[in-house]
């Protein structure tokens, strides 16, 4: 998968909310360009190149964090990287799935994550 970039971007619960939310795919797609860190921020947005080949095993966190509040995630990349980090959010959170759009090299998928 290296090569393979993927966009995260959350809205609703607060920064620690989306902090748990990037640092839940750093089992899978390693560490992002940064966490998000502005407290007074409605979106936030992580990146991951993708570089990181974790074992399914080994993907997804650990005794994952809670959430404060409901969070909506969009991930967006090549189709095998929202798959995995839809796959992943949905292993660590509890989730409802509101949607995905194909085009002719990326995907994108909704998530509702709740605490």
């Amino acid at each position: 998968m290296s090569g393979t970039q993927l966009t995260v971007t959350l809205s609703g619960g607060d920064t620690d909310d989306a902090r748990a939310v990037v640092r839940a795919l750093e089992g899978t797609f390693g560490a992002p360009d940064e966490l998000p860190a502005d407290e007074n921020a409605t979106v936030h947005t992580a990146t991951f190149d993708g570089g990181t080949d974790v074992s399914p095993a080994d993907s997804g966190a650990a005794g994952a964090e809670r959430l404060s509040a409901p969070v909506t995630v969009t991930v967006q990349g090549a189709p095998e990287a929202v798959r995995r980090a839809s796959d992943t959010l949905t292993r660590v959170f509890t989730a409802r799935d509101d949607g995905a759009a194909s085009g002719d090299q990326e995907q994108e998928r909704q998530l509702l994550l709740v605490p």
